[in-house]
């Protein structure tokens, strides 16, 4: 079969028929991710000849990956377990409600700034893992925590685990020696290592032009969904504190960008922002004047409930008396090891060495290519259990408190196992699929050569949105950008379009997709102890990969084209109409309901 239209179809049809049963019919993650898993397999076995070797080589290659994210959620929802029964949470608790007990401002500092920080320290999903059931301990409803938690995945994440989206993902992704890379870079007399960098630095810009309004994003669906008067007017109120930290957190990073190169932006980025905010908001600046809550709990939906309650506490007993220092105490230990075992270079090497701490499973069933590999210490697993078990000193917690935390922990990671042990299989068999009798390039490759030819000169555009395809099939910028990268560079060569700049907007799109992709949704959503609300998550994230995508295409045809009346003048003027009007029928909407509330009392 050589109709690309056709494969392209067939390449996609697995992600449909997941997207339909999800967000459409509102199935759990553990339904319907078999199906799509079965349409990926027979699909790669009939049109791109795939042996069934291959495909059991996949498919076992995926249940190592979900064993391994299975190990993150196991220590993220221990070190939950371990701060709410000691009573440290409180404490926390109390030290935010000192700043602001306003849930959008929480949101944002714990959110977007925190978890930033932990992005470029640690990556992979880990931000969801810790923010999620922070904010859920702190009293957020358990599908609010986690669309937190995966809608600030998003800006942050090209940069995430000390740059490796883009260190690994585009240097690795783009290749030296691939045909012409050579010749552009000496032709601007660059070393490799610059020049991804100079990709680096330009996709760092692309996400402080599009993620200025992440924040302000975030806190509207906050309201507008999850408030007691459903009210997105509620969110734009703290437009200047949403702005003002989105600031704080990416012009830093894009100075590190340029100045220190692509490891750092995401982790100075979040520090800096964090340090300087959580300063000027406990002076008052420009904190909102009311205060927004979620309401009383009686009246929240069910579905947006998991089987942690919010808040929930302590086993028996009062809460301890601590300082707020010893009870972040286990956060600020995470923090640190991660950054230790990510910057200081000897002990990285010893903690991913094959064979000796890496379990490496090396052409799995004689299937040359597909590999796999577990690293046991230093996967941000393991570092959530170790500090755990630190916390349980710090706090001076008893036998049956500690008890209390494994069983509670362990009970709640049983009931995610399905959905991840069907997801993360499906989404190696469309990637592997390149190994095949056909001579086919790889479903997604496929798929992105179709609308290559669709789009064509407007190819900069729809670059993002390849990109945020690939971190939806695969749940990682990091493999988004090595699955696409040299297709974005050649692509963008043969149209005459900068090459950098299509590579930088293929990036910031991956890092767009982030937020709906599927396997960190059902691992975040674990944290939390929510459980088949996969479909009601994805219908809130969307919206957030759909204003990237379209804002990084915009920006990133008029950087290649310049303003005029193109194509990316037309889609950029489009955008921001669409945002003023929806934040006019916010404001109106808003404004109608507080003269109607009153009267049905």
């Amino acid at each position: 079969m050589d109709n690309l239209a056709v494969l392209s179809l067939l390449a996609i049809a697995p992600i449909l028929i997941a997207g339909i049963l999800l967000a459409g019919f509102r199935w759990p993650a553990k339904f319907a991710m078999p199906i799509s898993y079965v349409a990926a397999l027979v699909i790669a076995w009939g049109a791109w000849e795939m042996q069934p070797t291959a495909l059991a080589a996949a498919s076992l290659e995926g249940l190592i990956v979900a064993g391994t994210l299975l190990y993150i959620v196991f220590g993220a929802l221990l070190l939950l377990s371990t701060v709410t029964v000691s009573g440290a949470m409180d404490r926390i608790k109390a030290g935010f409600n000192h700043i602001s007990p306003d849930r959008r401002i929480q949101a944002i500092i714990i959110g977007w700034l925190f978890g930033s920080f932990i992005e470029g320290a640690s990556g992979f999903g880990t931000p969801a893992a810790v923010v999620a059931p922070l904010l859920l301990a702190m009293g957020f409803p358990a599908m609010a925590a986690v669309a937190v938690g995966l809608i600030i995945q998003s800006t942050p994440v090209s940069f995430g685990a000390v740059g490796t989206p883009m260190v690994v993902g585009v240097g690795n992704g783009l290749g030296e020696t691939s045909p012409g890379v050579t010749e552009h870079i000496e032709g601007l007399g660059l070393s490799y290592t610059e020049y991804v960098a100079q990709i680096g630095f330009q996709t760092a810009l692309l996400h402080m032009a599009v993620g200025i309004l992440i924040p302000l994003i975030l806190v509207c669906l906050l309201t507008g969904f999850f408030g007691e008067k459903r009210n997105f007017a509620l969110g734009l109120k703290v437009w200047p504190f949403a702005i003002y930290a989105s600031l704080a957190m990416t012009i830093p990073s894009v100075t590190v960008a340029y100045l220190l190169g692509p490891e750092f932006p995401s982790l100075i980025g979040g520090l800096v922002g964090l340090a300087l905010v959580m300063f000027t908001s406990s002076k008052g600046f420009l904190m909102p004047k009311e205060t927004f809550d979620f309401g009383p709990r009686a009246a929240w939906e069910e579905r947006w409930m998991g089987r942690i309650a919010p808040g929930e506490v302590k086993e028996t007993g009062e809460a301890p008396k601590m300082t707020l220092v010893r009870a972040w105490s286990p956060y600020v230990l995470l923090a640190a090891i991660l950054v230790m075992t990510r910057l200081i270079e000897p002990l990285n090497e010893f903690l991913t060495t094959p064979g000796r701490t890496q379990l490496a499973f090396t052409n799995i069933l004689g299937v040359e290519g597909i590999n796999a590999s577990v690293d046991l210490f230093y996967s941000p697993g393991f570092i959530l259990i170790l500090v755990s078990l630190i916390a349980y000193l710090i706090y001076r917690m008893n036998g049956g408190q500690i008890a209390t935390t494994w069983k509670v922990s362990a009970k709640q990671l049983a009931a995610t196992a399905v959905a991840l042990l069907f997801a993360v299989p499906m989404v190696r068999v469309l990637i592997q699929s390149g190994a095949n009798e056909s001579g086919l390039e790889s479903m997604p490759v496929v798929l992105a050569q179709g609308v290559a030819n669709v789009a064509g000169d407007t190819w900069p555009f729809f670059a993002p949105f390849i990109g945020a395809l690939g971190a939806f099939v695969a749940g990682s910028n990091t493999l988004a950008n090595l699955t696409f990268t040299q297709f974005q560079w050649s692509t963008a060569n043969t149209i005459g379009a900068s090459p950098e700049t299509v590579a930088a907007a293929g990036a910031a799109g991956g890092a767009g997709g982030n937020p709906i992709a599927i396997h960190n949704i059902v691992a975040a959503s674990a944290t939390v102890g929510l459980f088949n609300r996969e479909g009601d998550i994805i219908r809130k994230t969307v919206w957030i990969t759909l204003y990237y995508c379209m804002a990084v295409g915009s920006v990133a045809f008029l950087a290649v084209n310049g303003f005029g009346l193109n194509f990316g003048t037309g889609t950029l003027i489009l955008l921001i109409a669409g945002l003023v009007a929806l934040g006019y029928w916010a404001v109106r909407r808003g404004d109608s309901r507080a003269v109607q509330l009153p009267a049905q009392h």
